[in-house]
């Protein structure tokens, strides 16, 4: 009866019933179809979370099957469908890329490749825009040493990311902001530090729209420096004194 309902499309019935059969047919050769119905299933019904660990299962149980490189595709594909936005946590997204990654690498002349490729190039878009909104939320909340640093990991871990020059940007920001706003002990270095951000920018977007601005914060930072030095002067003229 489970197995009529499932070939019906009837997934939503077929499935308590399946249940009740997993543990009468443990360690029997039916097992082995009705986990893989089971799964399937749940994945036909959209509920993901399930039709990825009863797809895991059955790989993990019937390695040698003739349709464990379906249910390898399947669970990939539904931590993929599972995986939230990019603003929430990304443990579903972690798994896909996982699975998606471990598919390619045991089935790289499979016809479901093409697509694979294109599932974990968009979760890896989705955790870059993640890292991105995490760093621009600390410039955006003032925290100009912690964005700095986000961005900095951000740019070496997401190599060829569309959001680099958006980070790079940003991070000449916060650098410029923490140097200009710095104590007169620091503030030399941080000017400097400004000074590396930009010219790395410029390096790497020599015809980026954002230069024009940021020449103007330049001159700022080259004018701030100069007041330093009229500061330090005087301090030193009055211990001299």
């Amino acid at each position: 009866m489970a197995e009529e309902m499932y070939d019906a499309g009837e997934y939503k019935k077929s499935i308590p019933l399946f249940e009740k059969l997993v543990g009468p047919y443990g360690g029997k050769p039916q097992l082995e179809r009705i986990q893989y119905m089971l799964a399937d299933a749940y994945y036909q019904t959209g509920n993901y979370e399930l039709s990825s660990y009863y797809f895991g299962k059955f790989i993990a149980n019937y390695p040698t099957s003739s349709k464990v490189e379906e249910a390898a595709y399947l669970s990939a594909h539904s931590y993929y469908l599972a995986a939230p936005k990019y603003s929430r946590d990304q443990t579903d997204t972690n798994k896909a890329l996982e699975a998606f990654q471990t598919y390619i690498t045991n089935y790289p002349d499979s016809d479901r490749v093409a697509d694979a490729n294109k599932f974990y190039q968009d979760l890896n878009q989705r955790l870059e825009k993640k890292d991105f909104e995490i760093a621009h939320q600390y410039y955006h909340t003032e925290h100009y040493n912690a964005a700095m640093t986000a961005f900095d990991i951000f740019n070496e871990e997401h190599l060829g990311s569309p959001y680099k020059e958006e980070a790079m940007y940003f991070r000449f920001k916060a650098a410029y902001s923490l140097g200009i706003k710095s104590v007169l002990t620091k503030k030399a270095e941080r000017l400097q530090e400004a000074k590396n951000s930009y010219d790395k920018f410029q390096k790497n977007f020599p015809n980026s729209e954002k230069l024009k601005e940021m020449d103007g914060l330049l001159e700022d930072i080259k004018q701030a420096e100069l007041e330093l030095n009229e500061q330090i002067r005087a301090v030193e003229l009055q211990t001299n004194s």
